[in-house]
């Protein structure tokens, strides 16, 4: 791991050592760090990658910075990070807002996506209004008083009465998140709409969904899928919002897959 001050703040990083191979960059989701992509990256081992973690600022060891943030912060934190690593035409691979940053970064730098792998996300997520409920609940009672929403949208009911100890550290990990970055990406999010950004993606994409998703339903994944020029669009049926936890091998051979169609292995 490393820590990188990239804009201003310090930045969690780890980057694989290695100078060949397509970069593979992945970007978490509201409350979490690079941590929830652990398994995914063990069952990419033996591929041709080079990854590059993050933990956005406000979250896991980064720096908290200015808040409020907007996406375009996140997006050039990213950005830094890949200029500093010298990476360019990369996959990006991100989860819930991950993907909205990594399709914002698409539109921002464009020199440095070769393809998109969004997962459990969308162009526009959320209304103000319930953003704003969100922002009010976490200032006045913390992240605890809301994970029992969290978690039900998180993780299918197989998945938290089979995995109750790694639903708890996830739990951990979020209920951790300090208040103040997690106030600020909600805000991001509440103010971003990429929906032209969708439109214009001209690189291959691959939009992955889940049945039982309870933060960004199938039918908003897939209808961000459906104005991205030319997206693949694969449902998991036995996943909620967290794929990349609870199915990291199925994403995995996805993302191989996807690589590999497409020329980026």
């Amino acid at each position: 791991m490393a820590f990188i001050k990239v804009n201003d703040v310090v930045l969690h990083a780890r980057a694989g050592r290695e100078e060949h191979g397509r970069p593979l960059v992945f970007i978490n989701s509201l409350g979490t760090d690079y941590r929830i992509w652990h398994k995914v990256a063990h069952d990419l081992r033996g591929a041709d990658f080079r990854f590059l973690f993050h933990d956005k600022r406000g979250h896991g060891l980064s720096d908290i910075g200015d808040v409020p943030y907007s996406i375009e912060d996140h997006v050039a934190d990213v950005a830094a990070l890949m200029d500093h690593y010298r990476m360019k035409e990369a996959i990006i691979c991100g989860i819930s807002v991950g993907g909205m940053i990594a399709l914002a970064l698409s539109a921002a730098r464009p020199d440095l996506v070769s393809g998109l792998i969004l997962c459990n996300t969308a162009h526009k997520l959320g209304t103000d209004a319930a953003w704003n409920l969100r922002i009010a609940k976490v200032a006045s009672s913390g992240l605890s008083h809301i994970w029992g929403q969290i978690e039900r949208a998180w993780f299918t009911a197989d998945f938290r009465k089979n995995h109750p100890d790694e639903v708890r550290g996830i739990r951990n990990m979020v209920i951790r998140c300090h208040q103040g970055g997690y106030i600020g990406t909600c805000m991001a999010i509440r103010d971003a709409d990429y929906t032209e950004a969708a439109k214009s993606v001209s690189v291959p994409t691959l939009v992955v969904g889940a049945a039982q998703d309870g933060s960004t339903p199938p039918d908003v994944v897939k209808g961000m899928a459906e104005i991205i020029p030319g997206a693949a669009y694969h449902e998991m049926a036995d996943a909620a919002h967290m794929t990349c936890i609870e199915q990291p091998a199925r994403l995995a051979e996805l993302i191989r897959d996807f690589a590999g169609k497409h020329g980026l292995a």
